[in-house]
């Protein structure tokens, strides 16, 4: 998992005995270094001053070509344990006397180098000259020593660091785990508060001021945040009450309207005719002709009501949802649009459909008015209507398809509004309700309602309801 995505507290942490971690490692290898390179200086002139003694002490046997001398005064070097050869050559340049003295000749160089002292490989080899202070060279001395004394410290010291570095790192890891607290304690109370308000849409929260610093500076604008967010709140649930209580009265004052206005409407349609029967003899053509509009326009307000009425049931008058099978649906449909698919020749046909979760009342008044539509809106050939369903990742989405007279795509909103209409009414019967408590009842579900077309190639009108009240139950 990325540091990124890690806890805060463990970021802080990690980043803590990181930057830890990083600096001791650096001191100790500096650290180390230095004794390395300190101690390989100091094996050297050791090992340089060693040379010089030996070789003033070896004049007398080279210069009277004394070998048992010679290999008595490098036997010496037994009290020197990082010793590994040593050797004395002669102005000639051969071998004159050797440590150990067991040692094969071929182990030593077969003429000495150049004078002085070298690191080769695991080894500090070096040539001294042997002279007399009056004389000339009388020979060389060559000394090999092994570096176990310069591992040995190096390795040591390599403990040492090893142990300091899990010392400090522990110690950095307690303080860390104490100290990271002062800035992921703050940071995790917003984080907490968030949570709530998040979860229990709660604004009344507050989260709580740890320090005086910038945390506590961001801790105070988060607070000053939910404090707006909470007004603005207040303000929008009293608002949706506010206009809840208010639909709830228009719905209640247009259902209550709209029904104490059927009787005097039918009292003046049929007192209207009833004077256009009785008294037919003594009106001429005008007078009828004026009835017949005041009659007209009754039933046209009478029609009007029943389709406000009915707008206003959708809320008012719903059913509890249950399971219902579309099919049996369709069949109530097409048994209520009898006259009119017998009077229009139209056809109508469907998939097989589920069973949802639904108001039956209102998913016959939905779909009886998108056929119904289907079957009144045609062109001049016969009314073809089908009925699809098809399942969608939560919900289930439905179409109505006609080869009717279509849309077009700039009404596409105008067709769902109350009383809107895109045509005369003598071109086509209605009061424009039709698809505005469509899209009521679809919403009532928590669905939509759209629709696709094109003018001359007929319309597809879609709804869908989402598998929580409208889903598929079987």
């Amino acid at each position: 998992m990325p540091l990124r995505d890690k806890p805060i507290r463990q970021q802080l942490m990690s980043i803590l005995l990181l930057t830890s971690g990083v600096v001791l490692v650096l001191t100790c290898a500096a650290f180390l270094a230095y004794e390395f390179l300190t101690f390989r200086q100091t094996t050297l002139k050791n090992l340089s001053t060693l040379g010089r003694v030996l070789a003033a002490n070896s004049t007398a046997s080279l210069a009277f070509q004394n070998e048992g001398d010679a290999r008595e005064i490098l036997s010496a070097l037994r009290a020197e344990p990082h010793i590994v050869a040593a050797g004395l050559y002669g102005k000639d340049g051969k071998l004159f006397a050797r440590y150990p003295a067991d040692s094969p000749v071929a182990t030593f160089p077969a003429a000495p180098d150049r004078d002085g002292y070298r690191f080769e490989h695991s080894h500090l080899v070096g040539f001294a000259p042997v002279a007399q202070a009056s004389n000339a060279r009388l020979g060389t001395l060559y000394l090999q020593s092994d570096l176990t004394a310069v591992y040995g410290t190096l390795r040591l010291a390599g403990a040492l660091a090893a142990l300091l570095m899990g010392v400090s790192l522990l110690v950095a890891y307690l303080l860390s785990a104490t100290l990271q607290g002062t800035i992921s304690r703050p940071i995790l109370a917003l984080a907490q508060t968030a949570k709530v308000v998040s979860d229990r849409h709660d604004y009344s929260v507050r989260a709580p001021k740890l320090g005086a610093d910038e945390l506590g500076l961001l801790t105070d604008a988060f607070n000053q945040m939910l404090s707006r967010i909470e007004d603005q709140d207040r303000a929008r649930q009293k608002l949706i009450t506010d206009l809840e209580r208010s639909n709830k009265e228009l719905e209640q004052f247009a259902y209550v309207a709209s029904h104490d206005l059927q009787e005097p409407l039918r009292m003046v349609s049929s007192y209207t005719e009833l004077l256009g029967r009785r008294y037919s003899d003594k009106i001429d053509d005008k007078g009828r002709t004026f009835i017949n509009f005041a009659v007209d326009g009754a039933v046209r307000m009478q029609r009007l009501i029943n389709d406000l009425l009915e707008f206003s049931r959708v809320s008012t008058r719903g059913k509890p949802m249950q399971p219902v099978d579309v099919n049996r649906v369709l069949g109530a449909v097409r048994a209520n649009l009898t006259v009119a698919i017998k009077e229009a020749s139209a056809l109508v046909t469907n998939d097989e459909m589920p069973t949802v979760v639904a108001d039956e009342t209102q998913l016959i008044q939905l779909l009886q008015n998108l056929i119904g539509n289907a079957i009144k809106f045609r062109a001049g050939e016969r009314p073809l209507v089908h009925v699809s369903a098809r399942s969608g990742a939560a919900e289930w989405v439905f179409a109505v398809r006609d080869n009717g007279i279509g849309i077009a795509p700039v009404y596409f909103e105008r067709i769902f509004v109350i009383f809107q209409r895109l045509h005369a009414r003598g071109e086509y019967p209605g009061t424009g309700i039709g698809l505005a408590v469509c899209r009521r009842i679809v919403e009532r579900h928590g669905g939509r309602i759209w629709v696709e077309s094109a003018p001359g190639q007929g319309s597809t009108f879609y709804f869908a309801l989402p598998t929580g009240n409208g889903g598929q139950v079987s």
